[in-house]
């Protein structure tokens, strides 16, 4: 049953009244998930209003917050901002969601909605926070899910849930979605502003509501949309565009060899023409957005979408592209991919980021190993090599091997420092450059680059 009414409210009330409660912290502000990017949100929650509890399973995360530290690794500010906040009372950690969820007016869910092995949505974590949450919902309390859902689960999944769990009725309480749009590195900027926040409730009142939230937060502004609906479409459409604009460019880098030409020269050239944007080719798609995002399109609706599933092909294909180039140039030299040692530079998806998740990085390691290849892997962000079907270096290490070849995968800044003259054999090394940002023209390598071709 729906709780009494012990707090001032934020949805339903006049604009000017709620933005006043809410930036005087008299509406208390939970947060759901404290991971990558719910720490960040919720300090910037608690920046704002001096009144942020967060919630989170893991008693570690909760633990080291409340301690004043930061769990959070390389958000430029982040752990200076929460020892701040923590210090003077705005912010606080919880394991308990239900707790959390009793003591707030607004509900802010950034938890994690991963894809199955089946590729499949799982939503149940979702479904546990919102089951917490419905057990606290007061009247005129204002629920803002952030973390990305498949189109319509808000309106057809969330709120039915909120009404049975709550005993309140749809017009008693405020509900939109609100979608994260932050990259990992930045988390600070973007959420305060580095472009608009897009908002959109289940009815005018949540979107208003949620409005008057995040206008308090993002410098930029907010976005209105129809409904949640068109919000959590949004949300998976960036990133739908981003996955099939790479499968783009990484089909192109495929046929460098056969048109005989540097594609990534094309795609430069072609890029300044006004209509084209065509992204960079490289040896796969990894991260916890992009590769996984289709699938909230394919797998829930009927209607055919066989350019996301090609799409979603061909980025899966690349890695084994990488390894079948290195393949090719190995043999040109007179060398068996068999018997080779190679070295993989960069096992995180993506520069500066300390994230594995579906990064090419597995699969290439994988097939390497398979073929009979003795495969060493370092990387500069990384503590924990488990995960990796290979064998860790140490920087120190790297010159005293005698490598057969190298693959780029991830361009670490690290890297910029390294001397290829001491790498690998005397008479030259087969390197595969995935991101093109090696130039090793002067030494004795051998170099194929996706998307330009070998330097031979």
């Amino acid at each position: 049953m729906s709780q009494p009414r012990s707090r001032p409210r934020l949805y339903g009330e006049e604009t000017e009244s709620a933005c006043t409660r809410f930036l005087d912290g008299e509406i208390p502000v939970a947060v759901y998930g404290l991971g990558k990017m719910g720490l960040p949100l919720a300090a910037v929650f608690a920046e704002t209003t001096g009144n942020v509890i967060g919630a989170d399973i893991d008693p570690n995360v909760v633990e080291t917050i409340n301690d004043g530290g930061c769990h959070v690794k390389r958000e430029p500010a982040l752990p200076e901002l929460v020892n701040e906040l923590v210090a003077d009372g705005s912010l606080s950690a919880t394991t308990e969601p239900g707790n959390a969820a009793e003591s707030a007016g607004v509900h802010v869910v950034i938890v994690p909605t991963p894809i199955t092995d089946r590729n499949e949505p799982d939503l149940s974590i979702l479904d546990a926070v919102i089951e917490e949450i419905a057990s606290g919902l007061s009247r005129g309390d204002l629920i803002l899910i952030e973390c990305t859902v498949p189109p319509t689960t808000t309106e057809q999944r969330v709120l039915p849930m909120i009404v049975e769990e709550s005993g309140l009725d749809r017009g008693e309480f405020g509900l939109a979605f609100c979608p994260e749009r932050t990259s990992s590195g930045r988390a600070l900027t973007d959420i305060r502003g580095a472009y608009p926040k897009v908002v959109g409730g289940v009815n005018e009142e949540s979107t208003q509501a949620a409005a008057v939230v995040y206008e308090e937060i993002n410098d930029e502004g907010v976005l209105r949309v129809s409904d949640s609906t068109t919000a959590e479409a949004v949300k998976v459409f960036e990133g739908l565009y981003r996955d099939v604009n790479i499968a783009l460019a990484n089909e192109l880098g495929t046929l460098t060899d056969e048109l005989g030409i540097d594609v990534r020269e094309a795609i430069e050239i072609a890029n300044t023409q006004p209509f084209c944007n065509i992204h960079d080719p490289g040896p796969g798609v990894g991260g916890h957005c992009i590769p996984f995002y289709p699938y909230f399109i394919i797998d829930p609706f009927e209607t055919g979408t066989p350019v996301l599933e090609t799409a979603r092909q061909v980025n899966d294909s690349m890695p084994l592209f990488t390894v079948e180039k290195l393949r090719e140039e190995l043999t040109a030299e007179g060398l068996s991919l068999a018997d080779a040692s190679v070295l993989i530079l960069g096992l995180t998806y993506r520069p500066g980021v300390e994230e594995i998740r579906a990064s090419p990085s597995f699969s290439i390691a994988s097939e390497l190993t398979e073929t009979g290849a003795n495969v060493f892997g370092i990387d500069p962000l990384l503590d924990d090599y488990e995960a990796f079907n290979l064998e860790p270096l140490e920087f120190a290490d790297i010159y005293e091997e005698s490598f057969d070849a190298v693959v780029m995968v991830t361009p670490h800044d690290e890297f910029n420092d390294l001397d290829w003259e001491q790498i690998g054999r005397p008479r030259g090394t087969v390197v595969i450059d995935g991101r093109d940002t090696l130039d090793l023209s002067g030494t004795n390598h051998r170099v194929y680059t996706i998307g330009r071709g070998n330097n031979v």
